[in-house]
């Protein structure tokens, strides 16, 4: 979700316990690495981190709790096969060659505290808001906030599949543009929402209703920023520089 930089610098960092999850690739790009820098690592295909099960928990509850549309289901299930034509078509691995570098160091300590930021703005105090609105009887609130965590929580768990030897660096650049890009949509509903209510008519508690309003301008805030700033004017070329370099070493 995310900023997309990888499994340790995503909008969700792994816990320290995932680590073993991945193992490192002995290749000559590895052994260019300074003393002081770890090789890049890739996570098994078919195995699915702490981080990518949370977030599977939380696109069933959602899912089965009817406030997720079928324009968002499908929107998920088309990112899934996209991904793999793309995969195949435009950007594939190279089978018995050095594998894609990271293109941001995961221990970059600034990184780490803006996935955090991420996390905390974009899953955790939604889903409060959400479990909040449940106890209130909210049920405008949380059908308008319910989309934007579906999506983000399908984006973390598509990050999670992206970020896997059989896939390539732009596809990890695409899993974050493309979800972010949709997810702006479903904040604007959220914020358009929020600010119609009218507090005679509302249900909830004023300090809920003006939550509710913070909640999503900071969200709206933080990913257009994440997008525009940071998504396609910094990590896009970035990744797409390192793929491209490393196309050429292969080729010779």
């Amino acid at each position: 979700m995310s900023g997309g930089v990888g499994p340790t610098c995503n909008d969700i960092s792994l816990p320290k316990e995932q680590e073993h999850e991945f193992k490192e690739h002995h290749d000559p790009a590895s052994s260019k690495l300074s003393p002081g820098q770890k090789p890049s690592v890739q996570r098994k295909p078919g195995l699915f981190s702490f981080r990518q099960l949370n977030a599977l928990a939380v696109i069933v509850v959602l899912a089965a709790s009817g406030m997720v549309s079928p324009t968002d289901f499908a929107f998920v299930l088309f990112s899934m096969i996209y991904i793999h034509f793309i995969s195949k078509v435009a950007f594939p691995t190279t089978l018995n060659s050095p594998k894609d570098p990271a293109v941001f160091n995961p221990q970059n300590k600034i990184l780490r505290l803006y996935v955090l930021v991420g996390a905390i703005v974009g899953l955790l105090l939604p889903i409060a808001y959400i479990l909040e609105g449940i106890v209130e009887g909210d049920k405008e609130g949380i059908s308008a906030a319910s989309p934007h965590v579906f999506l983000l929580a399908s984006q973390v768990f598509m990050e999670g599949v992206a970020f896997t030897d059989r896939f390539s660096t732009p596809i990890r650049v695409f899993v974050p543009v493309f979800y972010n890009s949709r997810r702006i949509f479903t904040i604007v509903e959220w914020l358009r929402s929020e600010f119609s209510k009218e507090y005679e008519e509302y249900g909830g508690s004023a300090k809920r209703l003006y939550l509710g309003r913070g909640l999503a301008i900071a969200n709206m805030a933080f990913w257009c920023f994440n997008l525009f700033g940071f998504l396609l004017p910094v990590y896009l070329p970035r990744a797409f520089k390192k793929y491209y370099s490393l196309q050429k070493v292969k080729e010779y």
